[in-house]
């Protein structure tokens, strides 16, 4: 008999998903180019050249067992080498393999990190507004997540109603920064303060209270953004990473779990990381792509193209009225609904082939999402779309 559970999430579809269809549906009829899709966060920019000759030159030089085969469960030791000196030089921490563990890009960092931290009856954290995602990532480890309510005017930490939700129960917070929908950036202040606060209630309670860092747009942050290594201001920090972003290679399904050195029981965690994968099956990525971005280490796609996006659909949305906090990074927007369903909204929007994602699955109703990782041209032919939908809602450009 076919298991419930999983039969019941089939009416709790991804909306991102569903927009995306729905615009590829709709790309067929009239042509993909003149439907404005910004469902999803899919990288726009093409993979360094270096990327493809370094696979070009690795499957002519390497044995085919070596590229091929089974890696170790932690991951290739040398490619773990790699990513922990590479981390140590960069963040100033001492990093060494033993402390990463090479993963499916971020998912799989977390579904790692949160068994790792957490048991049934625990509670981890996060922070609205939050990647879906988060919630069957943490349901199906027994944990329970819970939202602290978001802090609309600035998409910083809501610290008074942070510090009201962490109690005895509190095993971890789950963030994400650069974030995924706001676009906003934690400063250092805020992460500071975040840290004070977990060092009095780890005192107080008696356990680690670690923080599992969701950090797949780390390299995706504007100028003059201060954008802080969490790891080196917290210790109970376990950092999970991507190259999805960074190098537009989301298929290839590829990151780490870093945890930091100074971490409670940083030399037991990344073994039982091998363990927990056994359980969910979730281990041994590709010995080819772990080889291939080891060479990679500190280089990026051209990411510059997300900025001018940004910038120009920031300007179009505070031209026409909607309030809108200025991105730090990532490649997502996050302005308020003229009303507040925004579902009735986005809905509307399509009429113009213009596909938004409405804000309730983030866990902060009333806004929406632009993922604008999308060609500069058509963003600028977006925004005719925009300004339809904006005065069929009384908003008039100034």
């Amino acid at each position: 008999m076919i298991v419930q559970k999983y039969q019941d999430m089939l009416g709790m579809k991804s909306v991102i998903r569903e927009i995306s269809a729905y615009a590829n549906a709709r790309g067929k009829e009239i042509g993909y180019e003149n439907v404005f899709d910004y469902s999803l966060g899919n990288p726009s920019v093409p993979v360094p050249e270096k990327f493809n000759r370094v696979i070009k030159e690795l499957v002519d030089t390497r044995e085919p067992i070596a590229l091929h085969g089974y890696s170790p469960g932690h991951g290739l030791p040398e490619v773990r080498e790699k990513v922990a000196a590479y981390l140590s030089k960069r963040y100033g921490l001492p990093y060494k393999m033993e402390h990463i563990f090479m993963t499916s890009a971020a998912a799989g960092a977390i579904a790692h990190a949160a068994r790792a931290v957490a048991k049934e009856g625990d509670e981890i954290l996060t922070f609205a507004p939050f990647f879906p995602e988060y919630v069957p990532y943490i349901k199906e480890t027994g944990a329970e997540l819970k939202v602290v309510p978001a802090d609309t005017e600035s998409f910083q930490i809501n610290f008074e109603a942070f510090e009201s939700m962490c109690t005895e129960k509190t095993a971890a917070l789950l963030i994400n920064t650069p974030n995924n929908p706001s676009g906003v950036v934690y400063s250092t202040e805020t992460i500071k303060k975040l840290a004070q606060i977990l060092k009095e209630k780890e005192a107080k309670y008696g356990h680690p209270i670690y923080i599992i860092s969701d950090e797949p747009y780390r390299e995706i942050v504007f100028a003059g953004v201060d954008n802080p290594c969490i790891s080196a201001l917290y210790d109970n920090t376990l950092m999970c990473y991507s190259f999805s972003k960074s190098l537009s290679i989301p298929g290839e399904r590829i990151g780490y779990l870093a945890v930091c050195p100074h971490c409670a029981d940083a030399e037991l965690i990344v073994d039982m990381c091998t363990q927990i994968s056994r359980g969910i099956g979730h281990n041994c990525p590709s010995s080819l792509i772990q080889l291939a971005v080891a060479e990679m280490l500190g280089e990026t796609s051209d990411l510059s193209v997300y900025e001018t996006n940004m910038n120009i659909l920031y300007k179009e949305l505070t031209d026409l009225g909607f309030t809108c906090v200025k991105p730090g990074g990532t490649f997502y927007i996050f302005p308020k609904a003229p009303i507040e369903d925004a579902k009735v909204f986005c809905k509307d929007a399509q009429k113009y082939d213009l596909c938004m994602v409405p804000s309730d699955s983030f866990c902060c109703p009333g806004y929406f999402r632009l993922s604008y990782c999308i060609q500069t041209e058509k963003v600028e032919r977006s925004l005719e779309a925009l300004r339809k939908i904006a005065k069929d809602y009384g908003m008039e450009k100034r």
